[in-house]
Formats: structure tokens, sequence, C-alpha cells
């Protein structure tokens, strides 16, 4: 799924881009070269990081719902329980 930006965003990251290499790297670059840049790095080397997201969703979904009675379990027959009368949302015990 390739990575698409608003044209704003483009734009600060194309600033961004041409603010690093005058900085750091003591050169110029132009709106056509930082673009040029960008769109390399996005085809290039965004995947991973996108990869790495999903990898880690993926991986706090499970262990989210591995643990689905243990995150939220309503006591059950609390009608008569002074303490039932407020609906609470616990571990289960």
């Amino acid at each position: 799924m390739p990575l698409s930006l608003t044209k704003e965003q483009r734009a600060k990251v194309v600033d961004s881009l041409q603010r690093f290499a005058d900085g750091h790297l003591d050169q110029e670059m132009s709106d056509l070269q930082a673009g040029a840049f960008l769109d390399y790095i996005l085809k290039e080397i965004a995947p991973f990081a996108y990869n790495q997201g999903v990898e880690d969703a993926q991986k706090s979904l499970l262990r989210f719902s591995e643990d689905l009675s243990g995150s939220c379990f309503e006591e059950p027959m609390t009608y008569w329980d002074e303490r039932g009368a407020t609906r609470v949302v616990r571990r289960k015990p």
C-alpha cells in the first residue's frame, strides 16, 4: 500500500528535506531535487516503517484479544447485591 501525502504535507516534507540538506550536508536542494528525494524515500524506505507499524498493531491486537476475558469482565447475578447497584466492568478474578 503506497504512502500518499496531501499537497500540504508534501510541501512541508520537501521544505524539511531542503533545510536538512542545507544544515547538515552543506548542500542546497531545489524543490525538484527534494521532491525526487522524497519520492525515493516513500518508494524505497517508507515500506519498512509501514510494515513495522502493521506488525506492531497486529501484535498489540493479538495480545489484547488473548486476554479479552481478563480485560473486560462483568460479574453476573448482582441485582440483589448492594455493590451491584452500579455496573462496573473489571478484570476477571
